[in-house]
């Protein structure tokens, strides 16, 4: 039988995975085997950057901690897996696709977007997603478009007017 205090760490690495798990917007299953020091040095970098983290986990405690939070997750609990969580749904998904680019050791499993189990495809969608900025420029663009159509209208209304007089 195991010793009370194991069991007792144990149950504290469980509670800690629940709790950033369920206080995260945005969390992504990878196996990071084959990185080297200097590439988990630097996919740590751009994960902060972004107000992201990550920790390895034992999968046997992940699964119990997903088994609390009825997250079915069990194929991504397959060989070593890391754990990135933010408050950004989209950030980590976006700096662990944008490494894997690169690094092609590093590998996406799956996730969890907005408490919603998500795939490896759905991942993949995801990533391709412009960035907040991005976006809010393509929707100035496209409303400076409209604004543009409607100036040369006028303008040719005007100048139609003038040729009447």
């Amino acid at each position: 039988m195991a010793n009370k205090a194991i069991i007792a760490k144990k149950a504290e690495v469980v509670e800690e995975i629940t709790d950033r798990v369920k206080n995260a917007s945005g969390v992504v299953l990878f196996d990071y085997r084959g990185l080297t020091d200097a590439e988990i040095v630097q996919l740590r970098r751009n994960l902060r950057e972004a107000d992201a983290s990550y920790k390895v986990y034992k999968n046997t405690l992940t699964k119990r901690a997903f088994d609390n939070l009825s997250i079915k997750l069990d194929e991504c609990l397959e060989g070593p897996s890391a754990i990135a969580t933010s408050s950004d749904a989209i950030a980590p998904i976006k700096v662990l696709s944008d490494f894997a680019k690169d690094h092609p050791a590093l590998e996406l499993k799956g996730g969890i977007v907005e408490g919603k189990e998500t795939s490896l495809e759905e991942l993949k969608a995801l990533a391709n997603i412009p960035s907040r900025d991005g976006l809010l420029t393509m929707f100035a663009a496209g409303l400076m478009e409209h604004v543009k159509n409607v100036a040369i209208c006028l303008d040719l209304h005007s100048q139609n007017l003038e040729e009447e007089k």
